[in-house]
């Protein structure tokens, strides 16, 4: 039976992941009305939406050092009032430039949590040793549909800013709540972090080794965050021009990968514990190949949504596994890098999808998914020895 203060600190986490969920779904879903307020142009929207990917680039990289010198649980709660409180920025712009920088802060903030609840919640695997690190993503994938949702149901009642207000409200409410447990609450220290330092050479030899492990590690993430970004931006369009379905039943397909995807990451503490962190990788990326190569081949709708299903259950804990080994072997450096190169799978895959769609076609690009699917699944084959035990 766990400590009581390490079951606090997993409730206190987990409010965290689902409220920055929650926050960033509600702002996603408000995106077409923004648009319109600061009547910018589909090109000038883009180039401000980057804003957000810029900020959190650039925030992941310098968030480690912040949770090594200040401690995770203070970057999370102070990270998580900067979001709560950006995201009630946007409609409070009237052009695409304005909306660009406020949306770099948004984005820092968004970056800045994304590493420093992740590497808190590194250290509660490790003294719970228990592979939990999937329940976490799951209560972010939860707290995206249930932002999504209400998203959807308020944005004919309410205008963005009082939409948006609201969930600054919320997220300080809850901030103040899980985080006056978490800033209560030390980080734990497995028994294994207080082994003796090696000598200086060995320390180096060990040290590069750990960085390359830790690059491979952040590939895996990579190569699954780019099938998240492209079935979220092309999915629904893949079902109304490849298949021809109504746009309701085009919705449902992302929904389908997202539910999915969800219910595989509750499950997935299960899946590690019976299977273990190679098989959970390796079946989990040929799962993913096969399920997307089944929804963008398949000639009928309902076909294709088993598909996006399957790919989501694929998907589901690789990601996870990947921040949470980053995480072991690096501490808040290795979320940085892994949570950095995940992320930039999920910003270039809607583009290069969109890229290759005109030079071949649609079903050819969604095809990427499984191919890279499956490159996580060989790389996780190929360092089962040096990155998972």
């Amino acid at each position: 039976m766990p400590d009581r203060p390490l079951v606090r600190l997993r409730i206190a986490l987990t409010a965290f992941f689902a409220l920055d969920g929650f926050v960033f779904a509600g702002w996603v879903v408000r995106i077409p009305a923004i648009k319109e307020q600061t009547h910018s142009s589909t090109g000038a929207l883009g180039l401000a939406l980057l804003g957000v990917s810029a900020g959190a680039v650039v925030t992941m990289t310098l968030t480690g050092r912040l949770c090594r010198r200040y401690g995770s649980h203070l970057v999370t709660v102070v990270c998580a009032v900067l979001l709560s409180l950006s995201v009630a920025l946007p409609p409070l712009t009237h052009s695409a430039l304005a909306l660009g920088a406020v949306l770099l802060v948004f984005g820092a903030a968004y970056g800045g949590i994304n590493v420093a609840f992740n590497s808190a919640a590194v250290d509660l695997v490790a003294a719970l040793r228990r592979p939990i690190m999937p329940t976490f993503h799951a209560a972010f994938s939860l707290g995206g549909m249930v932002g999504a949702g209400l998203g959807g149901l308020v944005a004919g009642l309410l205008s963005p800013t009082r939409h948006l207000l609201a969930l600054t409200v919320t997220g300080l409410l809850v901030t103040a709540v899980a985080g006056r447990t978490l800033l209560r609450l030390d980080s734990p220290v497995p028994a294994d972090a207080r082994r003796a330092r090696p000598d200086r050479r060995d320390g180096h030899r060990q040290g590069a080794r750990t960085r390359g492990v830790v690059l491979v590690l952040g590939l895996i993430a990579l190569c699954t965050a780019y099938g998240e970004g492209a079935m979220a931006d092309w999915g629904a369009l893949h079902f109304a021009q490849d298949l021809h379905a109504s746009p309701g039943v085009a919705a449902v397909g992302y929904s389908c990968f997202a539910l999915a995807m969800t219910v595989g990451r509750l499950s997935g503490t299960t899946l590690l514990e019976r299977l273990g962190r190679t098989r959970v990788i390796v079946g989990g990326g040929c799962v993913a190949a096969a399920g997307m190569l089944l929804g963008c081949l398949a000639p009928a709708v309902w076909v294709a949504l088993l598909g996006f299903a399957v790919t989501g259950l694929g998907l589901a804990n690789l990601f996870p596994v990947a921040v949470e080994r980053a995480g072991a072997l690096a501490g808040p450096d290795g979320v940085a890098t892994a949570s950095t190169l995940g992320y930039g799978g999920m910003l270039m895959g809607p583009p290069a999808i969109g890229f290759m769609a005109d030079w071949l076609s649609l079903r050819a690009a969604l095809a990427s998914v499984a191919v890279l699917a499956a490159v996580a699944a060989a790389i996780g084959f190929a360092t089962r020895r040096t990155a998972y035990e």
